[in-house]
């Protein structure tokens, strides 16, 4: 899907939710989707001031963290950055990214099968996992 096309299913998908998508967090949400790679708030917060000259840090850590609770993105704690999430229609599925350390692809991936061990060693040690990112890090096939 194009930057455009995502921005109306977020839209969509607020107002289902009955979620506030202020012309902040959209600009933030476009910022995101026209980025390819993962981002740092710092850096979003350059590409806003050239929308916006008077774009505050707080502007952009606010737009961040309702964009992340509402699933549209996810942060990357070993990196400090923010990627697109591009099936956010469900937004408590268990994130699992592959990082590349040589030219900062992220891609992410779902598998069912480690999500379910995961939550079984949880289980058996009698932890409730309520949020769960997994980050692996290594060489994507172009930088191979």
């Amino acid at each position: 899907m194009n930057p455009e096309q995502l921005l109306q299913l977020a839209q969509q998908t607020c107002k289902k939710r009955g979620a506030r998508l202020t012309s902040a967090r959209e600009q933030v949400f476009m910022l995101m989707a026209e980025n390819e790679q993962a981002i740092g708030a710092y850096d979003l917060l350059e590409k806003l001031k050239e929308v916006d000259p008077g774009a505050k840090p707080a502007t952009v850590y606010r737009a961040l963290d309702f964009l992340s609770k509402q699933g549209f993105v996810h942060k990357i704690e070993s990196i400090n950055a923010f990627v697109l999430c591009h099936h956010f229609s469900d937004c408590s599925h268990p994130v699992q990214l592959l990082i590349c350390d040589s030219c900062g692809n992220v891609e992410e991936i779902q598998s069912g099968n480690l999500d379910l061990a995961l939550r079984a060693m949880a289980d058996a040690s009698g932890f409730t996992i309520i949020h769960q990112v997994v980050e692996a890090h290594g060489t994507c096939r172009a930088c191979h």
